[in-house]
């Protein structure tokens, strides 16, 4: 089996981590493979460039937080390559490993002993004014159209090309349910089960109060036109990001291709309670 690293960058911790976990694979017979970046951390990996990363491994290590695996997604989910994350951030939703748990439970990932969990991506894809597509990029979390100045914001949202609304607010987000505890979540947006697939819709400051939270079905089609007076900011997963002017408009499908992860050895909502004390009474503790 061939296991990628990805490290989080000015994390020395990342490195040793890498290097206790590299050894536990290599005494099972795995291949190491890693970016030039990472190099240092495992002097008997093998190098490959980004591009080349989802086609040269089985599964993928991240050793960080959710912002270095969404970077880590983008490398390799078009190649069904699964995702194994060490959280060394702050939130970790994604990065479901402690360093405690991670040797054992890479080495059950390396034997085939630890499931695969799938989760909805999506396909977000630029088309200029005059209908011409432009840029596409894949997302785990979301798509957001925002200011690029601070003023309100006309965005044209169609489902089907059927029109939903106009909404007048200081952007638009489009999540995923792996997304719906990210920004959408702070935008007022709900949380959704990972393991469903729809889109949700949700405003940032909408100026009209019936512009709520929408979820849709994971199969539609929802475009979105910048039909505000200037140009907007669209960003994909807080990863990558192009200017939208006037009259241009975005593309959100389901991608054929989930993300794939190593499941979590915790359920979702205790997740949720543990990252977000969700559910819990002011003063009552967890047991």
């Amino acid at each position: 089996m061939r296991f990628g690293f990805l490290l989080k960058r000015g994390k020395p911790e990342a490195r040793e981590i890498a290097a206790e976990l590299g050894r536990a694979l290599r005494q099972r017979g795995c291949d190491l493979v890693v970016l030039e970046d990472d190099a240092a951390a495992l002097p008997e990996a093998s190098v490959v460039r980004p591009e080349a990363l989802g086609a040269s491994i089985d599964a993928l290590a991240v050793l960080g937080g959710d912002g270095t695996l969404l970077y880590g997604a983008g490398l390799v989910a078009d190649h069904g390559v699964p995702l194994f994350g060490v959280n060394l951030g702050s939130l970790g939703f994604m990065t479901h490993y402690s360093r405690a748990q991670a040797k054992a439970a890479i080495q059950d990932a390396c034997a085939g002993r630890l499931p695969v969990d799938e989760r909805m991506r999506l396909r977000v894809t630029i088309h200029d004014s005059a209908g011409g597509e432009g840029d596409s990029r894949s997302a785990v979390n979301d798509a957001v159209i925002s200011q690029a100045l601070a003023r309100l914001l006309d965005l044209d949202a169609r489902l089907d090309g059927a029109p939903i609304a106009i909404y007048k607010a200081d952007g638009l987000i489009i999540s995923t349910p792996t997304g719906s505890t990210a920004y959408t979540l702070a935008a007022g947006g709900p949380i959704l089960a990972p393991d469903l697939e729809a889109l949700v819709l949700t405003p940032i400051c909408p100026h009209t109060l019936t512009n709520r939270p929408l979820v849709v079905r994971a199969d539609a089609r929802v475009t979105v036109a910048n039909v505000s007076d200037a140009p907007v900011r669209l960003t994909v997963d807080g990863q990558w990001g192009r200017e939208l002017g006037v009259g241009d408009s975005i593309e959100v499908r389901k991608t054929e291709r989930p993300l794939r992860l190593f499941r979590a050895p915790t359920s979702f909502f205790a997740i949720l309670r543990q990252k977000l004390s969700w559910g819990e009474r002011r003063g009552q503790h967890p047991a």
